[in-house]
């Protein structure tokens, strides 16, 4: 089942991001270490998850197996035109895909295209801003990533986008 997080749930979201940056390409996956992250009080936690299950300005998608467990998670920020939350300013109302992990075990299941659905369906619904295109950053180097992008409907830019990390990340996005 894919749905939204819920509030109380910080120490399942923290325990799944943990997980995901102890991922192999974790390095040129994500922004943060498994460090800095393991660092950080709960009240970060609490606060962070808090923030994506009210779905104002970020939202975040966990995928749940039948016995509970969490095999996946993705999350939306929106970005109004002129914002810069990740890389450049934001040229239109946009949503940006961020923090795309499924567990080992799951992939090639679908369950990464599953929660993609949901963070696009989610980001296409918005009222306000409403957003022209959809984008998401990632390593050059991180193949596995640039073809489930592709896979489910991301195309490149032909941008790259500033980043904490050299070189720049490559910017795909899906347009409405």
């Amino acid at each position: 089942m894919i749905r939204r997080v819920r509030a109380e749930e910080w120490a399942r979201a923290r325990d799944l991001r943990l997980a995901a940056l102890q991922d192999p390409l974790a390095p040129i996956a994500f922004y943060e270490s498994y460090e800095q992250a393991l660092g950080q009080p709960d009240s970060f936690w609490q606060e962070r998850t808090s923030s994506a299950a009210a779905g104002v300005d970020v939202v975040q998608f966990v995928a749940e197996a039948p016995d509970g467990r969490w095999d996946g998670t993705v999350s939306v920020l929106v970005e109004p035109k002129g914002s810069a939350r990740i890389g450049k300013p934001a040229p239109v109302d946009q949503t940006h895909v961020v923090g795309v992990f499924v567990r080992a075990e799951a992939r090639g299941s679908g369950l990464a295209a599953e929660l993609f659905r949901a963070a696009l369906d989610w980001s296409w619904a918005l009222d306000e801003p409403r957003v022209d295109r959809v984008r998401l950053l990632f390593h050059e180097d991180n193949e596995r990533a640039a073809g489930l992008y592709r896979k489910v409907g991301f195309v490149p830019s032909d941008d790259t986008a500033p980043v904490p990390e050299d070189p720049p990340a490559r910017e795909y996005e899906i347009r409405r």
